[in-house]
């Protein structure tokens, strides 16, 4: 998989209609024979996703972040990637949370649905999350937090007493 850090100023946007996406079930993706998609990630390490008035008119945060990837890769294996690029997420207990940033035409502007997270070092429920499974389309962006492991909340679950 190809990685690089350098702006895109343009991107192509689309839309497929809710009827359309049930009528496909997601199909296996063989990556040999199929062309990757531009991933285009923004990173932030305040333990916030950015605002959406960051993606107006054009503009985007300047953490960008692409990725060559298919829809079926998982949010482990984007966890992966990322720690490639920054050092200080490679460090175990790294919180990663997960959201797709897409246009909002209603609007004019952009919405945002947080989809998961991924802990460095553990293993978690949401670990082969696909983009696929969670309604990805190409031209949507990923927005992911980055939170080290002295400021990360503790992980969700049950509490055992002893």
């Amino acid at each position: 998989m190809a990685l690089t850090t350098k702006l895109e100023k343009m991107a192509v946007e689309s839309r497929v209609t809710q009827e359309e996406i049930k009528k496909e079930p997601e199909k296996p993706i063989d990556r040999e024979k199929t062309c990757p998609l531009l991933l285009r990630v923004f990173t932030t390490n305040n333990g916030r996703h950015h605002r959406m008035d960051e993606f107006s008119r054009g503009n985007v945060p300047s953490s960008e972040l692409q990725i060559y990837t298919w829809m079926d890769a998982t949010l482990k294996e984007l966890t992966s990637l990322v720690k490639e690029v920054y050092s200080d997420a490679r460090k175990k207990g790294t919180h990663f949370n997960f959201a797709i940033v897409y246009p909002d035409p209603k609007r004019q502007g952009y919405r945002v649905k947080e989809i998961g997270s991924t802990i460095s070092g553990r293993k978690g429920s949401d670990d082969s999350m696909t983009l696929q499974s969670q309604r990805f389309q190409i031209g949507d962006y990923l927005d992911i937090t980055i939170t080290p492991p002295n400021r990360a909340p503790p992980p969700p679950g049950r509490m055992r007493p002893y």
